[in-house]
């Protein structure tokens, strides 16, 4: 399955960091955030990435096209333009990054990359600036289980995020978007799809959260998976210090590479 890494906003809540760069760039232990998510999809051996792109998308770009020089030394003939890069890297993957849009929302960019799978073909979801130590391996296998179009982790909430209504059997009944004083199960942003989901999307105004997956859960079409470990998105400084102290004192909980 495919990985799609959605990685286009503004990043407006995190300004400060988010001048100059996309904020799935913005680095915890000294790597882009980005990097940490696809390393965790790596680990369970899914290497196949699609990052929707937008907002300074050509930093994403770059960081990809020097990947594995940056981390190798090398020579080249500044006559010829030849290079030879003496290493390798340990990442065996394989990247697309798509320029979905500056101003495209999250629904949208799926709707732009549409191309890039074939009929029929599940692919995993996820955001480009939360990181969680989900045991990927049975959430995909709740989704196969349940039959239905999107499986979304379900995770608890720390006070400022939208409640999914869940049945016995985890089925989502409703979804919802920033309900003050929520204190049950929340998106966690980490997703397992049918490409059914892509025909749903009709221009770049369709927002995931609030025009797609609503409408899905009301057709009784969203699986839950419950996750009760370590989630944590990156929208504020405090979020960063604290998610770059994990990692310095070595208790980076999403860290299972």
């Amino acid at each position: 399955m495919k990985v799609v890494i959605l990685a286009g906003g503004l990043g407006t809540r995190l300004s400060e960091e988010t001048g100059t760069r996309p904020k799935p760039m913005v680095e915890i232990g000294g790597k882009p955030i980005i990097w940490h998510i696809m390393k965790f999809y790596s680990s369970y051996g899914y290497n196949d990435f699609i990052i929707c792109a937008g907002y300074k998308n050509e930093v994403i770009k770059n960081y990809f096209m020097n990947y594995f020089t940056a981390s190798n030394d090398f020579t080249i003939n500044l006559k010829t333009g030849e290079y030879k890069v003496h290493g390798f890297s340990e990442d065996a993957w394989n990247v697309t990054i798509a320029n979905t849009g500056l101003h495209t929302q999250t629904a949208g960019r799926l709707g732009r990359i549409k191309h890039y799978f074939e009929n029929d073909e599940d692919f995993l979801l996820t955001y480009g600036d939360g990181l969680a130590d989900i045991n990927l391996k049975k959430c995909i296998q709740s989704h196969f289980t349940s039959k239905k179009a999107v499986t979304v982790t379900a995770v608890r909430p720390s006070g400022r995020f939208g409640e999914l209504s869940l049945s016995k059997d985890n089925e989502v009944l409703e979804f919802q978007e920033k309900v003050e004083g929520s204190k049950g199960w929340i998106n966690g942003g980490f997703f397992v799809c049918k490409t059914s989901l892509l025909h749903k999307i009709h221009n770049d105004n369709d927002i995931l959260e609030q025009d797609i997956l609503p409408k899905i859960a009301n057709q009784g079409d969203l699986n839950a998976y419950k996750h009760n470990g370590f989630w944590q998105p990156m929208d504020t400084l405090r979020e960063k210090k604290m998610l770059n102290d994990m990692w310095k004192d070595g208790n980076a909980k999403w860290k299972i590479w």
